[in-house]
């Protein structure tokens, strides 16, 4: 309480300090805030479009799925399978074929990158995968497929052609079929778009003549559950050899992790520039306070406070001016937020993405606590020099400095 009035007694000069934390807290916010955004939009784009939060395969799938993927081909249903869908916070398993091949239209032919997908199930599991034009697989032992935009583009493939899909099956030979173009797709992830190609799960199945599946793709309510949903999982499932990877450790999230690691090294800088314009600003508040209360200073140790007592109430006051300063720039910064977000930042098309976008803010409690806790502490360090120089005041030449 006699810290706080100690800080605001002297009016101006404690609102020449405000202004500069509260300044910088807001402008940290908006800057953390907009990169939060970006995170959160990235990670979930890429869970429910492509990746799931946890994918199980057959151990090596991985490394040598991408060279032979009938090899580690896995039962579509099995108890193991039950077992999983039975956990509330699974939203839904949606199994996929992954394969590669050719496909041909008229005399133009190219390669492809295939996934056999239950369009049931896919609506879930790949609510982030934009329809640009047509619409969605129809059912799981259609004739159809729908495509990516890059592949579409460099085909000339328009909605409702017919296209030829050419792929080796199982037993090593060669299989064909033809299949209608029903719908062109995009996710967030430009280099997907211009190679993969969706297709019911039972036709590419008969393509390949096989009968598994390749991946157990995982959705589950929330992202945060992904790994106490692991830890849960593992010791339960019966099947041997199987590998359970959560989305974050997939080759699919290798942009996502590199980026937010890029980004993160620019909020810390963000964050070090404002928290040594607070230190400045409130040093100097402070210095000032400790010259203009050299009187006062003395009167206290005279009538009994210790060194200690008067470093401490220096160093409460600037924890003060902190906490304040962090709470109202919070507060300005969280307004800032939404009108911005309401408002809309028009975005050009990330490296590697093709559609631009209109970004927003998104302020967490996580980084409202982040943005007091950081104005809190660098007040409590700027003051901390101020402080002692007043704790070491010798008390005759305080009291003849306040003649």
């Amino acid at each position: 309480m006699l810290a706080s009035r100690n800080v605001f007694r002297q009016r101006r000069r404690t609102s020449v300090s405000l202004i500069a934390i509260i300044g910088g807290v807001a402008a940290m916010l908006l800057a953390s805030g907009f990169f939060e955004w970006n995170y959160d939009t990235m990670r979930e784009g890429a869970i429910r479009a492509r990746i799931g939060h946890v994918q199980i395969t057959r151990d090596g799938f991985a490394e040598g799925g991408t060279a032979d993927p009938l090899r580690y081909l896995m039962a579509e249903t099995s108890e193991d399978r039950k077992l999983i869908e039975a956990f509330p916070q699974v939203d839904t398993l949606a199994p996929r074929l992954s394969f590669t091949g050719l496909i041909s239209i008229g005399d133009s032919t190219t390669s492809f990158a295939g996934e056999g997908v239950d369009p049931e199930r896919e609506k879930k599991a790949s609510g982030a995968l934009t329809i640009l034009s047509g619409q969605d697989l129809s059912g799981i032992d259609a004739n159809e497929i729908t495509v990516g935009q890059g592949l579409a583009d460099n085909l000339k493939l328009q909605v409702g052609q017919t296209v030829v899909l050419l792929a080796n099956t199982g037993s090593g030979g060669i299989n064909a079929i033809e299949v209608k173009v029903v719908g062109i797709f995009a996710t967030i992830t430009k280099a997907y778009d211009d190679f993969a190609l969706r297709i019911p799960l039972k036709t590419s199945q008969r393509l390949l003549r096989v009968t598994g599946v390749h991946t157990w793709l995982v959705l589950l309510e929330r992202t945060g559950q992904t790994d106490n949903f692991l830890a849960k999982l593992r010791p339960l499932l019966q099947t041997p050899g199987l590998s359970i990877v959560p989305w974050y450790e997939t080759a699919a999230a290798d942009f996502y992790n590199k980026t937010v690691s890029l980004f993160s090294k620019q909020v810390l800088v963000v964050k070090l520039m404002i928290a040594f314009i607070i230190v400045l600003s409130i040093s100097n508040t402070m210095m000032t306070n400790v010259r203009e209360r050299f009187g006062e200073i003395g009167t206290l140790m005279a009538l009994g406070d210790t060194r200690a007592k008067v470093l401490r109430r220096f160093l409460a006051e600037g924890a003060v001016l902190g906490f304040a300063g962090g709470v109202l720039g919070s507060i300005l910064g969280v307004g800032a937020a939404r009108l911005i977000s309401w408002v809309g930042i028009p975005m050009p098309p990330p490296p590697g993405m093709a559609n631009s976008f209109v970004a927003g803010i998104m302020v967490t409690p996580g980084l409202v606590f982040e943005a007091i806790f950081l104005s809190v502490t660098t007040a409590v360090l700027a003051g901390l020099y101020p402080a002692w120089k007043a704790s070491r005041l010798n008390i005759v030449d305080a009291l003849r400095h306040a003649r």
